[in-house]
């Protein structure tokens, strides 16, 4: 069983390394943030 640290840990993790990376944005033309920026490099 986790503590809440190990919990928290996991669900920032989660947040930031894949929803956030993954998930699709409006303000970026409905396309994630992992894709903008590959685009905007190339």
């Amino acid at each position: 069983m986790m503590n809440r640290d190990q919990v928290r840990e996991v669900a920032v993790e989660y947040i930031e390394v894949d929803y956030n990376r993954t998930r699709r944005h409006s303000s970026l033309g409905y396309v994630s943030p992992e894709r903008y920026e590959q685009a905007e490099v190339a």
